[in-house]
């Protein structure tokens, strides 16, 4: 039996992922990221853009050192120093990627790049020659590729090949294809362009019209074999194609889309936690594969159907994407050695110092919640996560409110080893929280976003907060949760006031 042709699944999680307004990754984040998506089998993990900044640089230079046996890559313009400075920063990797890429539509020539077509040959011919002189693995994209002309990306692309192009990425830059469309330009590009046999070909699909799951698995079945996509879907305006969908409709449609990828889909719900606690962007309860209400039912139609027999309504199992079958197993008895159990049964795996300062959290959350249920293990331990090595450090929080007023907030933080307190008013309890932690971190950031959740059901129930600041241009979200909400609002914030200080340092140093 012929095994399924195998389909290269390409993360851009870290570079185009990050590009979402507010979305931006610590160093240490990025790492932490980054091993989570080797463990799950990416094969090509694009750690960021290396000559956008000093921070970019120096990530994507740590995710390339800490590599084992994903392909570790680089974006780079078409530029010179934007190749070099790519080539230096995955020069450690086990396996590098250099992917370069220059604009090919009409539209995008004239007014972005204002080349004519001639000059964007040459461009294309030079940046993939010097690339290719630095490593065997060389990606190139042809930037807003859907809006290109026909004869012309053939070109380009007949170029690129010739130029030691090993891999070849038909971008959907700005979500304007469908299904049909797009198969048929992958199906198309490889009749007709010479050497087509030399490279292996890619979707990236953007999901301005809600296609770019549907779009890159329509060039899939027209010959791609790799597709260029982010947990949750991340990415630039709507975003880009979700991996976990991608992964999922071919492992669950195999009848229909015989491909094969190397993902682990256990680790899918992890992953698409991490992305959501580091970004703070929430993932929509009725999201597919991820979301909360995923594998939820509450028609009573549902229910019958569900425990007469679970595929009455069900296509795939929840623990084949890593959610439990069930929440209700952990409480304020349970051990350490249960604990750890649990944990790594999460797809989380704690040692040391770590694993005491999870075990000591939920004990105390066991103490306050009657039940303590799987979502709020995760968010327990992403929080603390999250916390590590930030300059900020939330200590203690006493709030008063209520209609006698006025609402008060004593806060203790410790600021780089310092104990700091602060005492102020607002207009209401979570004013007057925020209010406190600007008079200890003065800041003129906008709050853009305050937004609260439950974690699970029950009015002892943890509250998930996130909040987004908008200070000098910069945006930076933070997430936090707690049963107490305004603990959580006040840890939320403190998250991306760290995260604002941080960039905002590191852009003065640039």
């Amino acid at each position: 039996m012929t095994a399924n042709p195998h389909i290269r699944i390409f993360d851009t999680t870290l570079r185009d992922g990050e590009q979402s307004p507010g979305a931006s990754m610590t160093h240490i984040e990025k790492l932490e990221l980054a091993s989570l998506m080797e463990d799950m089998g990416v094969d090509v993990i694009e750690a960021g853009f290396p000559a956008a900044s000093d921070g970019d640089f120096a990530a994507v230079s740590a995710i390339a050192a800490q590599s084992k046996s994903a392909i570790i890559c680089g974006l780079a313009r078409s530029t010179p120093g934007d190749i070099e400075r790519c080539a230096e920063a995955v020069k450690k990797a086990a396996r590098p990627r250099i992917h370069t890429f220059i604009s090919t539509s009409p539209v995008h020539m004239k007014h972005k790049l204002k080349m004519g077509p001639n000059a964007v040959l040459e461009a294309v011919g030079r940046s993939v020659a010097q690339a290719r002189n630095h490593t065997d693995d060389v990606e190139w994209s042809a930037e807003d590729a859907t809006r290109t002309d026909f004869d012309f990306l053939c070109k380009c692309i007949d170029v690129a090949i010739a130029s030691g192009a090993t891999t070849i990425n038909v971008p959907d830059t700005v979500g304007y294809s469908h299904p049909d469309e797009y198969g048929a330009l992958f199906r198309r590009l490889i009749e007709n362009v010479p050497n087509s046999d030399k490279a292996i070909w890619s979707a990236h699909c953007h999901n301005d019209l809600g296609l770019a799951v549907a779009n890159s698995i329509s060039a899939v079945a027209n010959g791609a074999r790799q597709i260029e996509c982010a947990i949750n879907g991340l990415g630039e305006r709507a975003g880009n194609a979700a991996l976990e969908e991608v992964v999922m409709a071919m492992k669950v449609r195999e009848d229909t889309l015989p491909y094969a990828t190397g993902i682990n889909p256990i680790y899918l719900s992890r992953a698409s936690a991490m992305v959501s606690r580091i970004t703070g962007f929430p993932v929509q309860y009725n999201k597919a594969i991820v979301g909360k209400n995923a594998f939820a039912h509450e028609s009573g139609i549902h229910q019958d159907g569900m425990l007469k027999n679970a595929e009455t309504y069900e296509i795939m199992k929840p623990e084949d994407v890593g959610v439990a079958k069930t929440s209700l197993v952990m409480g304020k008895h349970s051990g350490r050695h249960a604990f750890r159990d649990k944990l790594e049964s999460m797809g989380y795996f704690l040692e040391g110092e770590a694993l005491n300062d999870a075990f000591k959290r939920f004990k105390t959350l066991a103490d306050k919640k009657k039940h303590v249920f799987d979502d709020d293990i995760a968010v327990l331990v992403d929080d603390q996560l999250a916390a590590e090595g930030e300059r900020i450090v939330f200590k203690r929080l006493r709030v008063v409110c209520g209609t006698d007023g006025p609402q008060t907030a004593e806060i203790d933080l410790t600021v780089e080893g310092e104990e700091k307190y602060a005492i102020a008013r607002g207009n209401g309890p979570v004013d007057a929280v925020f209010n406190a932690i600007r008079q200890i971190v003065p800041h003129d950031s906008v709050l853009d976003l305050y937004q609260v959740h439950a974690v699970t059901g029950g009015t002892d129930a943890q509250a998930t907060v996130s909040v987004r600041l908008n200070g000098e241009g910069i945006m930076a979200t933070g997430r936090s949760s707690d049963p107490d909400t305004l603990v959580a609002s006040a840890k939320a914030y403190l998250h991306a006031v760290n995260k604002l200080e941080a960039r905002k340092a590191k852009r003065k140093a640039a």
